[in-house]
């Protein structure tokens, strides 16, 4: 049931016309209260949307009465006209809501530097409205959808509260603090401050460690909102990691949708310096081109791990590194370890295990193989 799992919210997902082809392209999410707290993190891309910039202003004052989403276009570079489209989108809602403007948080997603066409969407805001459910979560899920060729949804239960998310993402899949556009709701009764501990916290270590493609939006945004309507207020370690566990499925999911991809990637980097260390060596990892290929063609190539590895800043000595490819480890002590004929790389999921043999930190960083489908999607992407 997507983002109306939780008790307090309902949803609608409907065709406004944004789209030329006639699919699904908007999408409203109601918080029913009592409570309207909110939380959102947003893309560190310094050439931010004009719906980011507007939604990070309402998320100051940490409280949602409705989420507006528009698949279709993403109304990015569009200088102060693509601003008041945004303004009027939130101020269509608050009219027909009967709520504040500065209560709307805003989102938008499709291509860049094109203004949206209003004439559609103002009039679909009513329809939507007109649509609210608390069984539309899928409805809203599939309205956020560009590149992607499933909606990704998720749930996790707590004792007698719940958290659910939708999230769209499938490109341009390179975090800074969220990845594409994602929409998580609770019906417990946590306020704005924990709701941002929690969201950040998840974030930390599920969407921030999703790379793609090395490629940051403009668009980025990851709301949590709360309606409190359970009457329940949970343990914080609890409700974080119910946030968290919601939060780790959508950024699976949205790896296991990433454009033209063939295998899915898990980097993990063991025994670092440091945190930080660790997710730069993965980072580097899962943007290195070469190896993306090689991961592609099904050649367990250990020697382009170990040159990604020696991009970074990160503690190491070269003659004690370690990697493994699908648990066989095919480089010891920075040489020829076991042999590569061992590795099977058939399936979908392929891991990488790095060893920096520094330290006890690590990290899990999620990448994707480079195929020619990924090209041809993003060569023919505007047309």
């Amino acid at each position: 049931m997507s983002v109306t799992a939780a008790q307090g919210f309902t949803a609608a997902g409907i065709a406004a016309g944004i789209k030329d082809s006639g699919s699904p392209d908007l999408a409203l999410v109601v918080n029913q209260g009592p409570r309207h707290a909110a939380a959102g993190v947003f893309t560190a891309n310094r050439v931010k949307a004009a719906p980011v910039l507007w939604s990070q202003q309402v998320l100051k004052g940490g409280q949602v009465a409705a989420v507006v989403l528009n698949s279709g276009g993403a109304n990015a570079c569009t200088g102060p006209e693509g601003m008041k489209d945004t303004e009027a989108t939130a101020q269509k809602v608050a009219e027909v809501l009967e709520c504040a403007a500065d209560e709307v948080a805003v989102a938008s997603t499709g291509l860049i530097g094109v203004r949206l066409p209003m004439d559609k969407l103002l009039p679909g805001i009513g329809k939507a409205v007109s649509e609210l459910s608390p069984h539309s979560g899928e409805k809203a899920a599939i309205a956020i959808k560009t590149t992607d060729t499933v909606h990704k949804t998720a749930v996790a239960k707590g004792g007698g509260w719940t958290v659910g998310g939708m999230a769209k993402g499938a490109g341009m899949l390179a975090p800074g603090l969220a990845t594409m556009l994602v929409v998580l709701t609770t019906d417990a009764d946590v306020d704005a401050a924990g709701l941002d501990e929690a969201l950040r916290g998840a974030t930390r270590t599920t969407f921030d460690r999703v790379d793609s493609d090395g490629c940051m939006s403009t668009n980025d945004t990851v709301l949590l909102l709360a309606s409190g309507a359970s009457g329940v207020t949970p343990k914080a370690p609890d409700f974080a990691e119910a946030v968290r566990a919601v939060c780790d499925d959508l950024a699976r999911q949205l790896i296991g949708d990433a454009e033209g991809a063939s295998k899915d990637i898990r980097i993990e980097v063991v025994n670092a310096a440091s945190e930080d260390d660790a997710v730069e060596v993965g980072r580097s990892i899962a943007r290195n081109n070469l190896l993306k290929c090689a991961i592609h063609g099904e050649d367990p190539n250990w020697g382009r791990v170990l040159s990604a590895i020696g991009t970074t800043s990160a503690a190491f000595d070269p003659d004690r590194l370690n990697v493994a490819i699908n648990d066989v480890w095919v480089c010891r002590n920075g040489s020829v370890g076991d042999d590569r004929d061992l590795v099977d790389m058939r399936y979908r999921e392929v891991r990488i295990t790095a060893d920096l043999a520094e330290g006890d930190a690590s990290a899990v960083i999620w990448a994707n193989d480079l195929t020619a489908d990924y090209v041809h999607e993003n060569s023919a992407y505007s047309s």
